[in-house]
């Protein structure tokens, strides 16, 4: 087993070195990019010319990979000068920006490491004994990728792998790959119907069916009445500011690159918003204000619009428009440590909700800014300090899992990122907590305080259940796709054992949707075995079936999508008990 992550890191590095030489020999003409180890494994970009490489072609370099490894002995380090460095890769654009770059336009030597016969442009950090540490490894996917990531450079092919110092680890992460498989929210949104993509509409912009609507529609509703239940005052915003409004905010400068283009209408240069913020801002301008408004919380379902690169752009957790569960609360500083404390709350209960375990499906991170960085954050390093020290407090008292991060805080302040993973160990800031001592101030606002000065308000940005397409992703992945009956888009299907039972069945299903039930009908000249292996492939939570003894009897025989018979049920009972899971937001 690895020491640590930088023992890790060296294996997997040399693993990709290993990967470059088996490509090298089986494919001469193909361009070496780069390769460096990432979480969870390596890869290493290559320039196949008119070559197309797929996942077929896998085997066939991890085979070579082995034969290659056995004479490796040890990565031996050589300097070299970059013209002479240029020479070990002719004819390669890529590896000769590199040694321009690393060399500093030929100031100074870079460095190669060679094992067997294969050198390669390297910084270092290898395995000692790459014959016997380089065994466990498992190439896994190809993909597309620009080179640097730059959309206007060429595309390149990258090859994915990963190693693990024992086979027993690589097995282990290997199957947790192939569950990840089964719960990717991408394939279960297409497999469910609940979301779809169209290249005619755009990329990043999920188009939700009747089925995806719905789970939508639930969790805003539980969301908005929580908040609203907690004094939240739920406004509505345009999706559309004048250029002029986020260059007050300060957004502009560090957003820029990630807004759509300005549209000039009627002289005024309009935006599609990436954030609420401002308009929060302005909506509490729209009158005085008094310290006995305070605390005042505006929330909003916001509409955003922000450029993805189409690389970076994934199912419902990256996309181009996200509507966000977003709110601006405006308090006296000396409400502020109380306010984040009631947010956290807020977001504690939510996730309990949804099923979701501090600590285990999500955690905090204390993102902290840089006082040296005058440039990327607000200069008032009282403000920052203080800041900073009050979300410690808070987390701290709360005895929360957090972790810190340096230099990842908002422009304007500190903030506490929840952090969650994907099924294939990604992790995201599903939503965040920022204190803002900064944007109340470019905005002038204001209240007046007990002796009728005025005084300026601190602001804490906060979303409670983070973008409604990423939350409904994570969801998807949680459950893999067996959703909470409360949440499930069906929540039973009723199937009628033949035609004479159809009438019975459509009373059925009209009493549970009566009660309010979300009840689909199956009543398909298909066999029963197959509607019912329909159902639970639907992940519906439950299956009535009704026959002779069930239309007698006014009962429902009850299945469960894990194909658990509960057997014959008054339908007022059935009807009742499903009611109340919903009411009670059951997990069961």
């Amino acid at each position: 087993m690895a020491k640590n992550q930088e023992d890790l890191d060296k294996l997997r590095h040399s693993a990709a070195h290993l990967l470059a030489a088996a490509v090298i020999e089986l494919y001469p003409k193909a361009k070496r990019a780069i390769g460096p180890a990432i979480k969870d494994g390596f890869y290493y970009d290559f320039d196949f010319g008119q070559i197309k490489i797929s996942k077929e072609e896998l085997p066939k370099i991890e085979a070579k990979m082995r034969r290659i490894v056995a004479g490796w002995d040890k990565f031996a380090k050589k300097m070299l000068t970059a013209a002479e460095a240029k020479k070990q890769h002719p004819q390669n654009p890529y590896k000769h920006e590199l040694i321009d770059e690393f060399s500093q336009g030929g100031k100074k030597k870079v460095s190669f490491y060679q094992a067997g016969d294969f050198a390669d442009l390297c910084r270092g950090g290898h395995v000692d004994n790459p014959a016997s540490q380089l065994k466990h490894f498992k190439l896994l996917s190809v993909a597309g990728a620009y080179w640097r990531g730059d959309e206007k450079n060429p595309m390149l092919t990258r090859i994915y792998g990963t190693i693990f110092p024992t086979q027993k680890e690589l097995d282990d992460y290997l199957e947790q790959q192939e569950e990840a498989k089964k719960r990717d929210h991408r394939i279960l949104g297409q497999e469910l119907g609940l979301f779809a993509f169209s290249d005619l509409v755009g990329k990043g912009l999920p188009l939700f069916t009747q089925k995806g609507a719905t789970i939508w529609r639930v969790l805003e509703r539980f969301v908005v009445d929580e908040e609203i239940s907690r004094g939240y005052q739920h406004v509505r915003t345009p999706n559309l500011a004048k250029t002029d409004l986020y260059k007050k905010s300060g957004h502009y400068p560090y957003y820029k690159d990630t807004m759509y283009p300005p549209m000039v209408i009627d002289h005024e240069e309009l935006i599609l918003r990436p954030m609420t913020c401002p308009h929060h801002f302005a909506l509490y301008q729209s009158k005085p204000r008094s310290y006995k408004d305070l605390p005042l919380r505006f929330a909003e379902m916001a509409s955003l619009y922000r450029y993805e690169k189409s690389g970076e752009l994934t199912g419902l957790i990256r996309v181009r428009e996200f509507t966000l569960a977003d709110s601006h609360n405006f308090v006296r500083k000396s409400q502020a440590e109380d306010e984040v404390n009631l947010v956290l709350d807020l977001i504690e209960f939510i996730s309990q909700t949804l099923g979701l375990k501090k600590g285990q499906d999500f955690y905090y991170r204390l993102s902290l800014g840089d006082r040296k960085n005058k440039t990327k954050y607000f200069d008032s390093p009282q403000d920052w300090d203080e800041a900073e020290k009050l979300l410690k407090k808070v987390l701290d008292d709360r005895h929360a899992p957090y972790e810190t991060a340096l230099d990842e805080a908002a422009f304007y302040g500190p903030k506490v990122d929840v952090q969650m993973k994907n099924v294939s160990g990604k992790e995201d800031t599903a939503f965040t907590v920022q204190y803002d001592f900064c944007l109340p101030a470019r905005f002038n606002l204001e209240y007046t305080n007990e002796k009728g000065e005025s005084e300026q308000p601190v602001v804490i940005h906060r979303s409670s259940v983070g973008a409604m397409e990423r939350s409904i992703g994570f969801l998807i992945e949680h459950y893999a796709g067996a959703f909470p009956v409360w949440l499930a888009p069906i929540q039973a299907v009723v199937l009628p054992v033949g035609r004479d039972h159809q009438a019975y069945a459509q009373k059925v299903a009209a009493g549970l949707t009566q009660a309010g039930i979300r009840v689909e009908l199956d009543d398909r000249n298909a066999t029963l075995n197959a509607k019912v292996r329909d159902a639970s492939g639907q992940k519906i939570p439950y299956i009535l079936v009704v026959g002779d003894k069930e239309k007698q009897a006014n009962s429902v025989a009850v299945r469960t999508r894990n194909n658990q018979n509960l057997g014959p049920m008054p339908l007022a009972k059935f009807s009742a008990q499903v009611v109340r899971a919903i009411e009670e937001k059951s997990l069961s």
